[in-house]
Protein backbone atom coordinates (compact mmCIF):
# COMPACT_ATOMS: atom_id res chain seq x y z
CA UNK A 1 0.00 0.00 0.00
CA UNK A 2 1.07 3.32 -1.19
CA UNK A 3 0.85 6.78 0.94
CA UNK A 4 0.15 9.41 -1.47
CA UNK A 5 0.86 13.29 0.08
CA UNK A 6 -0.43 16.33 -0.44
CA UNK A 7 2.76 17.17 -2.23
CA UNK A 8 1.74 14.69 -5.10
CA UNK A 9 -1.51 15.20 -5.36
CA UNK A 10 -0.65 19.11 -5.48
CA UNK A 11 1.90 17.77 -8.41
CA UNK A 12 -0.97 15.79 -9.68
CA UNK A 13 -3.31 18.47 -10.14
CA UNK A 14 -0.68 21.15 -11.30
CA UNK A 15 0.05 18.54 -14.41
CA UNK A 16 -3.58 17.86 -15.02
CA UNK A 17 -4.72 21.37 -14.57
CA UNK A 18 -1.90 23.23 -16.65
CA UNK A 19 -1.77 25.87 -13.77
CA UNK A 20 0.69 26.97 -11.52
CA UNK A 21 2.00 24.99 -9.05
CA UNK A 22 1.41 27.95 -6.22
CA UNK A 23 -1.93 27.83 -7.23
CA UNK A 24 -2.87 24.57 -6.82
CA UNK A 25 -1.13 24.32 -3.57
CA UNK A 26 -3.24 27.60 -1.98
CA UNK A 27 -6.63 25.63 -3.42
CA UNK A 28 -5.63 22.77 -1.90
CA UNK A 29 -4.55 24.51 1.24
CA UNK A 30 -7.93 26.38 1.66
CA UNK A 31 -10.35 23.50 0.83
CA UNK A 32 -8.55 21.33 3.42
CA UNK A 33 -8.63 24.18 5.98
CA UNK A 34 -12.59 25.07 5.14
CA UNK A 35 -13.50 21.30 6.03
CA UNK A 36 -11.01 21.47 9.30
CA UNK A 37 -12.86 24.76 9.87
CA UNK A 38 -16.92 23.67 9.15
CA UNK A 39 -16.12 20.19 11.49
CA UNK A 40 -14.84 22.36 13.97
CA UNK A 41 -17.92 24.44 14.21
CA UNK A 42 -20.03 20.67 14.52
CA UNK A 43 -21.30 21.12 10.76
CA UNK A 44 -21.55 18.16 8.23
CA UNK A 45 -20.12 17.90 4.81
CA UNK A 46 -21.95 16.51 2.37
CA UNK A 47 -19.88 15.92 -1.26
CA UNK A 48 -22.62 13.72 -3.45
CA UNK A 49 -21.05 10.48 -4.44
CA UNK A 50 -17.55 11.13 -2.76
CA UNK A 51 -19.20 10.87 0.66
CA UNK A 52 -20.37 12.36 4.59
CA UNK A 53 -18.22 13.96 7.06
CA UNK A 54 -19.21 14.67 10.16
CA UNK A 55 -17.97 15.05 13.75
CA UNK A 56 -19.59 12.26 16.36
CA UNK A 57 -19.63 12.77 20.01
CA UNK A 58 -17.58 10.15 22.41
CA UNK A 59 -19.11 9.96 25.62
CA UNK A 60 -17.04 10.35 28.77
CA UNK A 61 -16.08 6.56 30.17
CA UNK A 62 -13.81 4.72 32.56
CA UNK A 63 -10.90 2.80 31.41
CA UNK A 64 -8.80 0.21 32.59
CA UNK A 65 -4.72 0.27 32.13
CA UNK A 66 -4.05 -3.34 31.20
CA UNK A 67 -0.47 -3.60 32.74
CA UNK A 68 -1.44 -2.09 36.69
CA UNK A 69 -5.62 -2.61 36.22
CA UNK A 70 -5.97 0.91 37.78
CA UNK A 71 -9.25 2.83 36.18
CA UNK A 72 -9.17 6.25 34.80
CA UNK A 73 -10.95 8.35 33.49
CA UNK A 74 -11.44 8.99 29.69
CA UNK A 75 -13.20 12.29 28.95
CA UNK A 76 -15.46 12.81 26.54
CA UNK A 77 -14.08 13.72 23.24
CA UNK A 78 -15.11 15.02 19.37
CA UNK A 79 -14.17 12.61 15.72
CA UNK A 80 -14.74 12.77 12.50
CA UNK A 81 -16.26 10.33 10.85
CA UNK A 82 -16.23 9.69 6.99
CA UNK A 83 -18.95 7.65 5.16
CA UNK A 84 -18.16 7.11 1.53
CA UNK A 85 -20.51 7.76 -1.00
CA UNK A 86 -21.69 5.65 -3.87
CA UNK A 87 -18.39 6.51 -6.47
CA UNK A 88 -15.88 6.15 -4.18
CA UNK A 89 -17.31 2.76 -3.11
CA UNK A 90 -17.56 1.59 -6.86
CA UNK A 91 -13.92 3.06 -6.97
CA UNK A 92 -12.67 1.11 -4.11
CA UNK A 93 -14.05 -2.56 -5.78
CA UNK A 94 -12.65 -2.07 -8.74
CA UNK A 95 -9.36 -1.31 -7.65
CA UNK A 96 -8.75 -4.05 -4.96
CA UNK A 97 -5.81 -5.78 -4.29
CA UNK A 98 -5.29 -9.04 -4.24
Amino acid sequence: MATITKKELIDRITKKTQCKHIAAKEIVQQFLDEIATELGKNNRLEFRDFGVFEVKERAARTAQNPKTLEKIHVPAKRKVKFKMGRVMRESMNEHKTE
